[in-house]
C-alpha cells in the first residue's frame, strides 16, 4: 500500500468512525479498529497530511479529527460502485410496496419506506408533476442535534416545493450526491442529499453531511429501480 493509498484508507476510516460514533476520531482508534498495518504515529502523520489537504479538520475541543465537506466528497467519489442491498432488504422493499394499488399510493409508501431505511428525510418527485412528497422530517431533529441552529433553515427550505424540486432536478439515471456547500439553497448547506431519477420523477434522501453515504446510496438506488420497474410493467 502506497502512502497515498494509505492516506485514503485513513480518510475512509475517519469518515466511517465519525458517521458511526459522532465523535472526533484519533489515530489510536484507527490503528485498533482498521487493519492498516502501521503504527498510530504513522497514522498521525497521514492525518496531518490529510489536514493540510483540507480533507479533515480538528475541532477545537478535541485531539481527534472529523471530515470536511471536501473529505466527504473525496470519500463518495472513491466509492467505485453502489453496494447492493442484501436479499432480505430487497425482499422487505418489495413486500412493503407490492400491495400498492396505484402509482400515487406506491410513491407515498416509498417515501415512508426510504425514510425508515436511511433514517433521513425522504423526497419523491411525482412523475409529470411539480410536486414532491416528503417523509421522515423528524429524523432531522435526531441527526442534526449537535447543530440546532442549522435545523430551522433546513425545515423552512423543506416546506418550499420549489426548493425540493430544484434539489431533485439534477437526479437522472445515476446516483447523484450533493454535499454541504454544494447545495444550491443556502438553507440546506448544512446537509447532504443523495438522489436518483426513475423516469419522469426522482427519488432522494436528505440528511446531515455526516450521513452514511454508502447505505443511503444503496437504498436510493434499490428503491428507484423498483419504482422504475413498477412503472415499466404498467402497474
Amino acid at each position: 500500500m502506497t502512502m497515498h493509498e494509505r492516506q485514503l484508507e485513513v480518510l475512509r476510516a475517519i469518515v466511517e468512525e465519525y458517521v458511526s460514533t459522532e465523535e472526533p476520531v484519533g489515530s489510536k482508534i484507527i490503528a485498533a479498529r482498521h487493519q492498516l498495518g502501521v503504527s498510530p504515529a504513522t497514522i498521525r502523520n497521514d492525518m496531518a497530511a490529510l489536514e493540510e489537504q483540507g480533507l479533515i479538520t480538528q475541532p477545537h475541543t478535541s485531539a481527534g479529527r472529523i471530515p470536511t465537506n471536501t473529505g466527504y466528497r473525496l470519500f463518495v467519489d472513491k466509492i467505485e460502485e453502489v453496494k447492493p442491498l442484501s436479499v432480505p432488504e430487497r425482499r422487505a422493499i418489495e413486500n412493503f410496496l407490492v400491495n400498492s394499488h396505484d402509482l400515487d399510493e406506491l410513491l407515498q409508501r416509498t417515501a415512508r419506506l426510504l425514510a425508515q431505511l436511511t433514517n433521513q428525510v425522504a423526497m419523491i418527485r411525482m412523475p409529470h408533476e411539480d410536486r414532491v412528497v416528503v417523509a421522515g422530517t423528524a429524523n432531522l431533529a435526531l441527526s442534526i442535534h449537535d447543530n440546532a441552529s442549522a435545523l430551522h433553515p433546513i425545515l423552512e427550505s423543506l416546506e418550499e416545493q420549489v426548493v425540493l424540486l430544484r434539489l431533485l432536478s439534477s437526479a437522472e439515471g445515476l446516483i447523484n450526491v450533493t454535499i454541504g456547500d454544494e447545495q444550491r439553497d443556502q438553507g440546506l448547506q448544512a446537509t447532504s442529499s443523495v438522489s436518483m431519477g426513475y423516469g419522469q420523477g426522482a427519488i432522494g434522501v436528505l440528511g446531515p453531511t455526516r450521513m452514511d453515504y454508502a447505505n443511503s446510496m444503496a437504498a436510493v438506488h434499490a428503491v428507484a429501480h423498483y419504482v422504475r420497474r413498477f412503472i415499466s410493467e404498467g402497474n
